[in-house]
């Protein structure tokens, strides 16, 4: 209790009127150990990663027995997913329900009438017996599905896998979860899926850089915002994040959608002072990220907004519409 309370303070402390470098270390790096302490094993990459991660040689042992048809069949979901502009999250989900229903095989037989990759059944209304022992057919209808999933985005994969099959075993689907992580890794070329940088086993570590970056980017409040700029007499969103990293000695690219590939990952819920925080169209689909901003703690995060608003600090809600489930964290 007493530890909490000193942390309250300090957090409190960064949005005080004048702020010291000194300070603003010690708000950064009392506050990240403070959590670190107390974090659950969780996803570093809540969209694609393994929900446990660290488990990336059980991944390797079972792609490594996957055959032609199988692999062939990943091929075909993490393709129709990419075609469908769908995100890498998604395809985790199919792959992992894939394994679990036929073991990533067109089956021709089934429980009761079940048929193919994901066991659909016609008499459910999945399709016709030749629809649903269609590879392409079946793939695309249970992305259609799955789409239709309330929230499914920010599930684990196996639970959004079991909202689509309705299964009488829901947790099996979460036995596949390292190797459809590393599946999406390689066959979709997504880069460090399981690792997510050196966050293997816990949750990605402090950066004392942050504490320079939040002085920077404080420092540059009152500055008019302006699209494309970078500063020093004007920014846009990006442009000050790209900045305030600078000025801590890490480098991390010009746009927000590229910022977003720029460091570690985890879930946003769990983001510490120093992270970056996105706004998407489409939470779930990295490719429509529009706008980054800079989190302080408790509940506070500094930007340059849009025109006409200069750099300020605003309150922050993880419930705020188009935040994108993952925060991340440059320089790790």
């Amino acid at each position: 209790m007493k530890i909490g309370i000193i942390v309250g303070v300090l957090i409190a402390a960064v949005f005080a009127a004048v702020i010291t470098t000194s300070k603003v270390t010690e708000v950064v790096t009392d506050h990240m150990e403070a959590q670190a302490g107390g974090v659950v094993k969780t996803s570093c990459d809540a969209s694609i990663g393994p929900t446990l991660p660290g488990q990336a040689d059980r991944g390797s042992s079972d792609v490594n027995k996957l055959d032609e048809e199988q692999k062939g069949i990943v091929a075909l979901i993490i393709s129709i997913g990419k075609q469908r502009t769908l995100s890498p999250r998604a395809w985790q989900v199919a792959i992992q329900a894939g394994m679990t229903e036929s073991k990533l095989r067109n089956l021709t037989y089934g429980d009761r009438d079940s048929l193919g990759i994901f066991q659909m059944r016609p008499s459910m209304g999945w399709g016709t017996v030749a629809q649903v022992t269609d590879p392409p057919y079946q793939v695309n209808k249970f992305y259609d599905v799955l789409l239709a999933v309330p929230d499914w985005e920010n599930m684990r994969p196996g639970d959004a896998a079991q909202r689509v099959e309705r299964s009488g075993f829901p947790d099996r689907y979460h036995n596949w979860e390292p190797m459809a992580a590393l599946l999406v890794q390689n066959e979709g070329q997504i880069v460090d899926v399981v690792g997510c940088g050196s966050s293997v086993g816990s949750v990605v570590p402090p950066s004392q850089a942050a504490a320079q970056a939040i002085k920077f980017a404080l420092a540059e409040q009152g500055k008019p915002y302006v699209w494309g700029a970078t500063g020093p007499n004007s920014y846009d969103c990006s442009g000050l994040m790209l900045r305030a990293y600078e000025s801590a000695g890490i480098i991390i690219p010009r746009v927000s959608r590229d910022q977003y590939k720029g460091g570690a990952m985890l879930p946003v819920r769990q983001a510490q002072p120093g992270d970056l925080l996105f706004l998407a169209t489409v939470p779930s689909n990295p490719a429509t990220i529009h706008h980054v901003m800079m989190y302080l703690g408790d509940g506070k995060i500094v930007e340059a907004q849009q025109t006409g608003v200069p750099v300020h600090i605003r309150d922050f809600s993880f419930d705020e519409a188009e935040v994108v489930a993952q925060a991340v964290r440059p320089g790790v």
